[in-house]
């Protein structure tokens, strides 16, 4: 089983970055699919969760309205679309095979 994240990185305040998690060993679109992100010394907090077969999603209130979940069930690939970011979206941002498999992580930085 694997999940990679990609598309983290260094943003300026304002702009935008589009993440994209890519699964493989397992039946993906059996699955809800969730992003989460982690700053240090805190716990990992849910940012945005997709059923299985795309038709619901849901944000936590912190971005709402700037962030969209989506996939693609037959490239096995789940993104998160992130606009107006602001430096308080910094941290790690995980994808989650609900309930039983984890990506490594992408680094997301927003920063002038």
């Amino acid at each position: 089983v694997k999940l990679v994240e990609s598309g983290g990185g260094l943003v300026q305040p304002g702009g935008s970055l589009r993440l994209s998690c890519a699964a493989s060993g397992f039946t993906f679109s059996s699955f809800p699919m969730r992003w989460y992100r982690q700053t240090p010394g805190k716990e990992r907090d849910l940012v945005a969760h997709i059923a299985n077969g795309g038709g619901y999603t849901n944000y936590a209130d912190s971005v709402k309205g700037r962030f969209t979940i989506s996939r693609d069930n037959a490239k096995n690939t789940v993104y998160l679309q992130m606009n107006v970011l602001k430096s308080e979206d910094t941290a790690v941002y995980y994808c989650h095979a609900y309930p039983d498999y984890w990506g490594q992580g992408t680094q997301v930085t927003v920063s002038s």
